[in-house]
């Protein structure tokens, strides 16, 4: 079983630190591509419920997310997030670390790092 479940995305730098950082301090990782396979609301809703950081954290407010015309005051509750995110997964921020009890956003990379050696 895995000791942290790490939500990636191969093409950002961030993502990729999260793994080579759990794989330099000997973490056992679970890698998630997220855009590959989406999670659904429920999935979302749990992950939400465990994240240390407010939900609209989870919310990429990048040049996509200004192309739909989206309102971030909009996506501020746990539920409007995981709507969002089921429609747009792409709008997830990444990396996400799991443990299972407790997750983070891992920016900056030093909190994904700092997460790791909690272990």
């Amino acid at each position: 079983m895995a000791d942290v479940t790490i939500l990636h995305n191969p093409a950002c730098s961030t993502s990729r630190h999260a793994l080579e950082s759990a794989a330099a301090a000997g973490v056992h990782v679970e890698e998630v591509r997220y855009l590959k396979e989406p999670l659904d609301r429920a999935a979302l809703l749990d992950l939400l419920g465990r994240l240390e950081d407010e939900p609209a954290a989870l919310v990429r407010k990048d040049s996509f997310f200004k192309d739909q015309g989206l309102d971030p005051a909009a996506y501020a509750t746990p539920e409007q997030v995981a709507d969002l995110l089921v429609e747009h997964p792409r709008l997830m921020e990444r990396p996400v670390l799991d443990r299972g009890d407790r997750a983070i956003i891992g920016r900056p990379k030093s909190r994904a790092d700092a997460f790791l050696r909690e272990g």
